[in-house]
């Protein structure tokens, strides 16, 4: 699959991303994110799918049962778990860890053709690298409504004074991840 993806990084994929910008800004305004986006098929149901796989495999491992995959054209490119107890980063979020992996496979650190899906509603820190990644799309199963940064809490990834924007899809699956959150809500680890 990430044959498929792996082209992203390439000119012909930059050249698509500078065609897209130049339309938006003969729209009148340089509208972000560009609607044309927006009418790619995208299977929401397998790849929260793959997401809530990726979270059960965190939860074997102690950690929270967040998990987040990133796809870019149809193609899974990365997958990840929280990693803050294993590897005693508190940085090391689901979705940041997701958009290390997809940038480091994908050879850029513009994931502007990525959705990312995840098993709940991103920290501001998450959404903060989002955005700073200029990621399309981000879909999340459950809202968080500690700190939920995409509309639960606060409203960052849509937010009409930040530069970047993106589009948001929420309760995908959201009966499945939320019973994975059920034990670690029990012990007061979500």
């Amino acid at each position: 699959m990430l044959s498929r993806a792996a082209g992203c990084g390439t000119a012909a994929a930059r050249t698509r991303r500078g065609t897209l910008a130049a339309r938006s800004a003969r729209r009148g305004g340089g509208g972000w994110p560009d609607p044309d986006l927006y009418d790619r098929p995208m299977n929401y149901e397998l790849f929260m799918g793959e997401a809530l796989a990726e979270a059960r495999n965190a939860a074997a491992r102690g950690e929270r049962p967040i998990a987040a995959v990133a796809v870019v054209e149809g193609a899974m490119v990365a997958r990840a778990h929280d990693r803050v107890r294993e590897s005693n980063d508190p940085t090391a979020h689901a979705v940041v860890v997701a958009l290390r992996e997809a940038a480091r496979k994908l050879g850029s650190d513009r994931l502007g053709d990525a959705t990312i899906f995840t098993t709940l509603e991103p920290c501001a820190m998450c959404v903060g690298a989002l955005l700073e990644s200029n990621v399309e799309a981000l879909v999340f199963a459950v809202p968080n409504r500690t700190d939920g940064a995409a509309g639960s809490v606060i409203q960052l990834a849509q937010h009409d004074r930040m530069p970047r924007r993106m589009k948001v899809v929420s309760g995908i699956r959201r009966d499945e991840a939320e019973e994975l959150f059920e034990p670690a809500e029990a012990k007061g680890t979500r």
